[in-house]
């Protein structure tokens, strides 16, 4: 065995502090990491449809989605628990550079079927970008200053939110650029951004790691892939293929043999397991893991219908609408760098999920009021509401879960939450597009009911006969579900005629709003179990050099680990595995 005298220092010494300066220097390269996912996926929904018209795979497009969200999801809580035995920064860069890989292929895809499949390669590189990202933080900032930093992360998304869809609709609007189709371009500025993270995370993320001997959990790993592959398949096909079809069904089956199959490889595995059960016997965990399924659900599920709003009833282009939601991104960013900022003076957080949680209430209870003629200024300001409840929420929880776990789990720690959530925003998206979709025609068809009756309304259809014909032939089916595969006839009518619509389609979106309101009210009663555990002084890698230390001196002293550098820290008996 090394002698610990010339052994320890060097792990417990300097090198498991950072300065200030230092960890600004580190959060640039992570940042830059987590923009490439951030900037993929809003770059993407207003790119996706002329991009599937050039490969001649329109009704495919959804499966470019697919891909990429079933790889990214999966792959989440495989980084965090391989980082957490051999170490975050070997990762991160290999999520990098496999990111960068595939959105080189998906540059050069010839039709729908590649894309997919490149875009599949893609996810395998994002599943790591955010949840080792988190997971670095939480190696390097002590727990109390770690939401002051972490706040800086929602300002990467609400950067990439609005520069998405400018982004999108510049290089899918372009024939060419430099010779090349301007849609491909929309992969290709991955490139360079991920080679300048590459090159900053290889420079500056130098962390010390005590590599520890463990068993991976492949049966953990395969099943489950076998289990949420067909069921992140059917959440977002099921609507084409009806719930009820024999391939959703399949999809049904195979999933639930799955998630068994996954449960007794948890069991079996134990410690060394992909997603130990045993931490969601900590209560922090538990509740976390709930809370961001739940908020994932009203989140994605609520907020996918704003854009939709937006462009439709507001008559907004892609690009437009992603401008016009910079007020969500505002208070998203005041509210995550309020709650960091009070966390780091008061070292209390728990309050924060709360008034977060109270805010999304408010803010879909207020999305549920509005309508065709609400004015969009109004519609705005409940996004900042929205912003600010999402922001007060997120951060906190994250906080909370890694200073509730021992520093070597805070990987699989971080990943469980971020996977809780991307699985909640899946199922949630699935569940109110449906609905959304078969409300419509009802709401629709009784507001030109009630607009036929109307004498403005007929002597609009009697000046304009070449309108009324376009409205006969789009409301020609009866209200189905089908008519609404396009709505650009809508921006051939006039306001009298195409208001109906809106009204419709409005009456159909808050129908949506209710139910995100209605799961919201869940998530509030969830976080009022979280607990408040004080917060640590001290970084994750501070701590695990402290441990070694304290494991080496104790091999020679028996009896000296209680007077070590464990001795100081106060949250130690909370702590889930500390007393192994």
């Amino acid at each position: 065995m090394s002698n610990p005298e010339t052994a320890a220092p060097p792990a417990a010494g300097p090198s498991a502090e950072f300065t200030h300066r230092q960890i600004l220097t580190i959060l640039g390269g992570l940042m830059m990491g987590m923009f490439l996912a951030a900037l993929d996926q809003t770059i993407m929904a207003t790119a996706t449809r002329t991009i599937a018209d050039d490969l001649h795979g329109f009704d495919m497009q959804a499966w470019a989605t697919t891909a990429f969200l079933i790889t990214s999801t999966i792959s989440t809580p495989l980084y965090g628990k391989l980082s957490d035995i051999y170490g975050r920064r070997p990762f991160f860069l290999f999520a990098i550079g496999i990111f960068i890989v595939g959105s080189m292929l998906c540059g050069l895809s010839q039709n729908m079927y590649e894309l997919a499949g490149f875009r599949a390669i893609q996810g395998i590189g994002a599943g790591g970008l955010m949840s080792l990202a988190l997971a670095i933080i939480g190696d390097i900032v002590p727990p109390r200053e770690r939401a002051r930093y972490q706040g800086l992360f929602l300002a990467v998304f609400g950067t990439a939110s609005v520069i998405g869809p400018i982004l999108g609709g510049f290089f899918a609007g372009a024939d060419t650029i430099l010779w090349v189709d301007g849609w491909r371009w929309v992969f290709y500025l991955n490139v360079p951004i991920g080679v300048a993270a590459m090159a900053v995370v290889a420079r500056v993320l130098h962390l010390p790691h005590h590599r520890t001997d463990h068993r991976i959990d492949w049966p953990g790993a395969v099943s489950l892939i076998v289990g949420l592959v067909p069921l992140l398949t059917v959440a977002e096909q099921g609507r084409d293929w009806g719930w009820g079809s024999g391939r959703s069904v399949a999809c049904y089956a195979i999933g639930v043999i799955g998630i068994v199959a996954f449960i007794f490889a948890e069991r079996a595995y134990k410690e060394e397991a992909l997603l130990p059960l045993r931490l969601f016997g900590n209560r922090t965990v538990a509740v976390g893991a709930t809370s961001s399924t739940i908020l994932g659900m009203a989140m994605f599920g609520g907020l996918m219908t704003v854009p939709l709003y937006l462009q439709i009833v507001k008559g907004s282009s892609a690009t437009m609408a992603g401008l016009q939601m910079i007020p969500f991104v505002i208070g998203i960013m005041a509210g995550s760098i309020t709650a960091g900022q009070l966390i780091a003076r008061t070292g209390r957080y728990r309050i924060f999920p709360i008034i977060g949680s109270s805010l999304m209430l408010v803010a879909l209870g207020l999305f549920a009021l509005i309508g065709a003629d609400t004015p969009l200024w109004q519609t705005m300001l409940i996004m900042v509401v929205m912003g600010l409840g999402l922001g007060g929420n997120m951060q906190p929880m994250i906080t909370a879960v890694q200073n509730a776990v021992s520093p070597r789990e805070i990987g699989v720690a971080t990943s469980s939450v971020t996977f809780f959530r991307s699985m909640g925003g899946t199922l949630g998206t699935a569940i109110f597009l449906s609905v959304l979709f078969n409300v419509l025609p009802g709401k629709i068809g009784n507001a030109f009911s009630s607009a036929r009756a109307t004498p403005a309304f007929q002597a609009e259809l009697a000046a304009h006969p070449d309108q009324a014909r376009i409205l006969q032939q789009a409301t020609s089916g009866g209200g189905s579900s089908s008519d609404l595969s396009d709505t650009s006839w809508i921006n051939k009518l006039s306001d009298v005629l195409a208001h109906p619509f809106k009204v419709g389609f409005s009456d159909g979106i808050q129908v949506v709003f209710l139910m995100a309101l209605a799961i919201m009210v869940i998530g509030l009663i969830v976080v009022f179990f979280l607990p408040e555990i004080p917060l640590s002084q001290r970084s994750a890698q501070q701590q695990r050099a402290d441990d070694i230390l304290a494991a080496e001196n104790s091999d020679g002293v028996p009896g000296e680990v209680g007077a070590g550098p464990l001795a100081d820290k106060p949250d130690t008996p909370v702590r889930a595995g500390t007393d192994k």
